[in-house]
């Protein structure tokens, strides 16, 4: 026979200002290594579904002690556990003690509280594990995060995995799991290669994207130079007394496209069919502003207002997916980058003014 210990729960109950006292207690709960818990069956039962069903199966007489057993944690866990439960009648029970215990028994705790469907501790075990995760451990916190289907911590702990996956291998819990258990390992590599392949994407849309927003600003830029001037280059009848000798707003911008514009107007391949490489970018940035252009009418740029040359870019368009999805793709950067650049309405401002935190 185990040892019967007795739940110091009167204590308790006398400290929380209760003026009358538990009744006997009524429940002997056993514990995997042998020792035996007195309880009261009305505090388990109103705490657990798990316990209510267990305490009605349980086989007993009139006023006689009946027997249930909680098994797969040792006696101390099993004592914090239902110290827990008490807790949730006594509302003057310090919170540093109930953190205590937590941390003290989290990973037994988190598995009864699963086990018993006590959603409220099984919620605080997984946030005191999760504070506590370290590469040596978090392969096992991570199988008992999956048996408790505890997705929280099952987070964290891929978190920490795919963090300081080299420090992970090195532990005991890595080898025993390469060993026994092949289907958790192919779970984790293939979450790693998932984050890998996530990482190559992200980071071919961020450089997709500033190739667009590049685009952009050389459209731009070309606006500007054929519209206003810049250092060498300007409209037609330009005012050289009003040039600009100082660097512009998109100095370096410009100053590219002021030599490629003359190398463009001087080179003799820039109308045979194997133009060079220069004069090819050339076209084709003259053909991307004549495709996305809002005000042909009015605009400066060469070949803008063109019919015949648009003609001949939508029939050569029509052919080429490859270019209208890059037409798309810029003509999308350039309405972001107006909506990011446009002033916001003084009357839309001062109702913000209103909510500001001051």
């Amino acid at each position: 026979m185990g040892v019967k210990t007795e739940f110091n729960c009167n204590t308790l109950w006398y400290e929380a200002g209760k003026d009358y006292a538990l009744p006997p207690a009524d429940v002997v709960v056993r514990t995997s290594d042998g020792q035996s818990i007195l309880a009261h069956s009305s505090i388990l039962a109103s705490t657990s579904p798990v316990l209510e069903r267990k305490l009605d199966r349980a086989s007993r007489g009139w006023n006689s002690v009946c027997t249930i057993r909680i098994s797969g944690a040792p006696s101390d866990a099993v004592i914090a556990f239902l110290q827990l439960l008490y807790s949730t009648r006594i509302s003057t029970v310090e919170t540093m003690v109930i953190e205590d215990i937590l941390e003290k028994h989290g990973m037994q705790l988190l598995a009864l509280s699963h086990a018993y469907q006590i959603g409220w501790l099984k919620k605080q075990c997984e946030i005191i594990v999760a504070t506590e995760l370290t590469p040596d451990r978090v392969i096992d916190v991570l199988k008992i995060a999956k048996l408790c289907d505890a997705p929280r911590l099952y987070q964290q702990c891929m978190k920490i995995i795919v963090k300081e996956f080299e420090e992970v291998q090195k532990s005991d819990g890595w080898q025993f799991l390469r060993r026994c258990d092949p289907a958790l390992e192919l779970e984790i590599l293939e979450f790693l290669e998932d984050i890998d392949q996530r990482k190559r994407r992200w980071k071919q849309q961020r450089a997709a994207q500033e190739a667009y927003q590049h685009l952009n600003n050389a459209i731009d830029c070309l606006e500007h130079i054929f519209t206003e001037g810049c250092s060498e280059i300007g409209p037609l009848n330009w005012n050289l007394s009003r040039r600009n000798k100082g660097p512009c707003t998109w100095f370096g911008m410009c100053q590219r496209l002021q030599l490629l514009l003359h190398h463009f107007s001087l080179c003799e391949k820039r109308l045979a069919p194997g133009s060079c490489i220069h004069c090819k970018r050339m076209w084709q940035l003259l053909q991307l502003h004549a495709s996305i252009c809002d005000h042909p009418e009015s605009c400066r740029v060469p070949l803008c207002n063109d019919n015949r040359f648009k003609m001949k870019m939508q029939r050569e368009g029509k052919s080429d997916k490859t270019w209208r999805l890059l037409v798309k793709r810029v003509a999308r950067a350039r309405v972001m980058s107006a909506l990011a650049s446009r002033r916001m309405p003084e009357v839309v401002f001062r109702s913000w003014a209103k909510y500001r935190v001051k």
